[in-house]
């Protein structure tokens, strides 16, 4: 409901939830704090969609789908922006810890031939996460290993013929 609506109101978010907001309210205080307690959690997820694809020692290739699969799976389970928390500076912390792992692994990717040197610094890692999150918002009938395979393939062979 937040993906769709950031500004909704308690109210809405129990409604949605089947609950009384009075419940949310005796879990949260605020609404802020309800949103902190939903990026936290979507932070975690990204620290253990990382982790699990252990882009430092899998085969690239592995890691990579590994990789691409998990995040999809946590953009459709926490459809919510993070970039809303980035004003807290541990979570800009956390965040930034996340993407510094995963532009280590597409420089290692490069490195080992799977992507093609030269192009802009940064260009992977600024075009993977877009391709993983379109993928995840306008092809929800692909299961997460089929979405991880459209976006795997579309980074390392682009949509040319040749």
């Amino acid at each position: 409901m937040l993906a769709a609506d950031p500004g909704a109101s308690i109210a809405s978010i129990a409604a949605e939830a089947g609950v009384d907001r009075r419940t949310v309210y005796r879990r949260f205080a605020s609404r802020e704090e309800l949103l902190a307690a939903i990026y936290e959690s979507r932070l975690t997820a990204i620290e253990r969609a990382i982790e699990d694809a252990r882009l430092r020692e899998a085969p690239v290739t592995v890691a990579l789908h590994r990789y691409v699969e998990n995040i999809i799976t946590v953009n459709r389970t926490w459809p919510v922006d993070l970039t809303r928390m980035l004003a807290d500076d541990t979570i800009r912390a956390r965040r930034d810890a996340s993407v510094r792992e995963v532009e280590a692994f597409l420089d290692r990717a490069t490195d080992e031939g799977l992507l093609r040197p030269g192009l802009p610094q940064g260009w992977a890692g600024v075009l993977l996460p877009q391709l993983m999150h379109l993928v995840s918002r306008q092809m929800p009938e692909l299961s997460p290993g089929q979405a991880a395979d459209v976006v795997v393939d579309t980074l390392l062979h682009g949509l040319g013929a040749s």
